[in-house]
């Protein structure tokens, strides 16, 4: 699906096209809550960003004059939440993809604060944006010499014990080490040794997650992202990140964006005796006795296949993100995306320049 155009002028004056979407990504290709916040709101506040093409290394421009929500992502949102209320005051809309993983002993992600620290910024993020406006994900489920399935359970574990109560959702991922060998020579370069996962791997880790979800009452839904393997027998789905229900559930009082999301909304009709309606089959459920039926298909085709995103724009940069995880594939290299770090200038119209 092509994306909407328009044109736009430059702060030097210059007309130029620009993409003009109405859902923002922001990002999966580096943290910019964490790093870059205050760019990212003086962009907002300015009309517009530029944005490098990661394959093709063509500038574009981005126009933000359509923007009715915002999906982020980060490990480290702390450093957004001074600025939610200026997309409350624009009428945008958001939620937060939180990657909250429990690597700390490992060293795996040793740029990112404290795993206390990140579980208390979870829980003041809900109380600003509710439970639905905070998505946990545990990202990736990555195997070592020294983490099995059961530690990785045991992560799990403590971590939803933590967030009971603050997030409906968990969302993961297993790692994928051989499709990024930049990685493997990373973990190797770094001492760790790594497994890949297995389908068997795979199918026992879900059933066993799936059956401490159910013991021990976290009542999460449990969400696979990008994974072609199907989990559905032990009640795993697979994932959309940029999520045309969440963001209805969210939302829906925006006319124009649930157009933009192909959701016709409906409200719930009491019976002849009082009763509540029965939904549709395929209705999306909302608050305040409204449900929502899809009538166009909004995948984003510019996604990886087995990705169930619908269509956004993203923003992000890569090599800019300086957390330094270990299993990332998202920087060329640690010492690069720090360099790019301190180019970085909060009053440019890129990310770095």
């Amino acid at each position: 699906m092509k994306q909407e155009k328009t044109r736009i002028l430059t702060r030097d004056g210059v007309e130029v096209e620009a993409f003009a979407p109405a859902i923002l990504s922001v990002s999966r290709a580096t943290d910019i809550p964490a790093f870059y916040a205050e760019w990212f709101f003086n962009r907002l506040e300015e009309g517009y960003c530029k944005w490098r093409n990661p394959f093709n290394r063509v500038v574009n421009y981005v126009s933000f004059e359509r923007v009715r929500f915002i999906v982020f992502w980060s490990k480290n949102p702390a450093p957004l939440i001074p600025y939610l209320d200026r997309l409350k005051k624009r009428g945008i809309g958001c939620y937060i993809q939180y990657t909250l993983n429990d690597y700390e002993a490992e060293g795996l992600e040793p740029g990112v604060p404290a795993t206390g620290q990140r579980v208390e910024t979870f829980r003041r993020l809900v109380e600003v944006l509710s439970a639905h406006g905070v998505v946990w994900r545990f990202d990736p489920m990555i195997l070592t010499d020294k983490i099995g399935i059961s530690e990785l359970l045991q992560k799990v574990s403590f971590l939803a014990e933590k967030l009971h109560g603050y997030t409906d959702t968990l969302v993961f991922s297993f790692a994928d080490i051989a499709g990024y060998r930049k990685v493997g020579r990373n973990l190797a370069a770094n001492g760790i040794g790594y497994e890949e996962w297995t389908e068997v791997g795979m199918r026992e880790f879900a059933l066993r997650l799936s059956q401490l979800n159910k013991e021990s009452r976290w009542n999460l839904k449990l969400r696979t992202c990008a994974e072609r393997i199907d989990l559905s027998e032990f009640g795993i789905e697979h994932s959309r990140c940029v999520d045309d229900e969440r963001i209805a559930r969210i939302a829906n009082r925006d006319a124009c964006l649930m157009t933009e999301l192909g959701l016709r909304i409906h409200e719930q009709s009491p019976g002849l005796f009082g009763e509540i309606e029965m939904l549709p089959a395929g209705a999306i459920f909302m608050p305040e006795g409204r449900y929502a039926m899809c009538i166009a298909n909004r995948k984003d085709s510019g996604q990886r296949q087995l990705c169930g995103c619908i269509k956004s724009k993203d923003i992000g940069q890569y090599d800019t993100c300086p957390h330094g995880c270990l299993y990332c594939y998202a920087n060329t290299s640690s010492e690069s995306a720090s360099r790019n770090y301190h180019r970085h200038n909060p009053d440019t119209e890129t990310i770095i320049s």
